[in-house]
């Protein structure tokens, strides 16, 4: 869309994506509490997957994937199937609030694998700031004080993170112009199918209690295969550069749940760490390149049917975005990327959480 209107709509599906990728930190801990993780992260991508393939084939867009196979695979691999693995093995010493900020840190690594990858985009001063920003509030996160020793767990949040950012780069690179619904219905098929020998191994042998149920329904349903519709139907409405600002929003959702909800500390160390993470990485995620003048006349159709990016050269916030590059869809993901080979800022899902 062009200006700086955005219709009722496109609120509507702004406010309930900033919710919706919020809340998994808080359903991966109560799940945490009655299943192995393996059969955690089944249970999320098997029902996205059972939820999202009908719709894909009814669309046709399953056989434009069959020659980039092994890509699909290698980001499957790094957007999905590594990073839920090791943020549901971290929640189970780590607070959802604090697993929340932690991944709020993945535009910050997006600029930096960026950069030593070959991006395009240079680092002005202000972005070193809000690099510099950022992990002095990943450091703060991992003192001693706030995390009560378990430097491990937060090593493997930092692992999804790190994941959450390389997707949206191999997906910029490797996967441009397929379809983004497609290709998440795909890559969570795959998952499943190598999650299934490890949760046969590790079923729980009774029923695990209704809360453990319905959070394990809530990640499939809601925060997978939801959640993945509503955002290709954000970006329709209001284009792939607005669409991932609602990941600038999940990390405080996040925190709220987890301090409303379980009753997890609020610390100081959290409070500052959540405003230097923020502010570095919408600082980091500026864009560096200099502005070249556009001929005049509508731009390229963007992915899902949404225009190019609203704004030229604006980077994307962490979330799971798409590529502002016209026809390039990053699903799953955490961030846009402004041009061929630049994650903008990170998944969403982050997805992506």
């Amino acid at each position: 869309m062009g200006g700086t209107w955005v219709s009722r709509r496109g609120w509507m599906l702004f406010t309930a994506m900033s919710v919706i990728w919020g809340v998994p930190y808080l359903l991966i801990k109560v799940a945490d509490g009655g299943v192995s993780v393996p059969v955690l992260v089944l249970a999320r991508v098997a029902g996205g997957a059972v939820i999202l393939l009908p719709i894909a084939l009814r669309r046709g867009e399953l056989g434009l994937l069959r020659p980039h196979w092994r890509w699909l695979a290698i980001f499957a691999c790094v957007e999905i199937i590594l990073p839920w693995l090791f943020l549901s093995q971290a929640e189970r010493r780590l607070s959802s609030s604090m697993s929340g900020l932690l991944i709020a840190a993945v535009p910050i690594i997006g600029v930096v694998l960026a950069r030593l990858t070959g991006g395009p985009e240079r680092l002005t001063p202000l972005r070193w700031a809000g690099l510099l920003g950022g992990l002095a509030g990943v450091a703060l996160l991992a003192g001693p004080r706030a995390l009560g020793g378990d430097l491990g767990s937060v090593v493997l949040v930092l692992l999804t993170a790190l994941g959450y950012a390389t997707g949206p780069l191999i997906a910029s690179r490797k996967l441009g112009g397929l379809p983004g619904l497609g290709m998440t219905a795909a890559c969570l098929g795959f998952a499943a199918v190598v999650y299934a020998p490890a949760a046969a191994l590790t079923w729980p042998q009774t029923v695990p209690p209704a809360k453990v149920l319905a959070s394990l329904a809530g990640l499939a349903v809601i925060c997978t295969a939801l959640a993945f519709v509503l955002f290709f139907q954000l970006i329709a409405e209001v284009g792939p550069a607005r669409a991932t600002v609602i990941t600038y929003v999940n990390p405080a959702v996040a925190v709220a749940l987890g301090v409303g909800v379980l009753g997890e500390p609020l610390t100081p160390e959290i409070i500052a760490a959540f405003g230097l993470i923020l502010a570095g990485s919408v600082l980091a995620t500026q864009s560096g390149r200099p502005v070249v003048p556009q001929p005049a006349g509508p731009g390229p159709a963007g992915p899902v049917g949404s225009g190019a990016a609203d704004e030229p050269g604006t980077s994307a916030p962490a979330g799971r975005g798409v590529a502002d590059e016209p026809g390039t869809s990053a699903p799953v993901g955490r961030g846009a990327a402004d041009e061929p080979g630049e994650p903008g800022a990170s998944d969403p899902l982050a997805s992506r959480s």
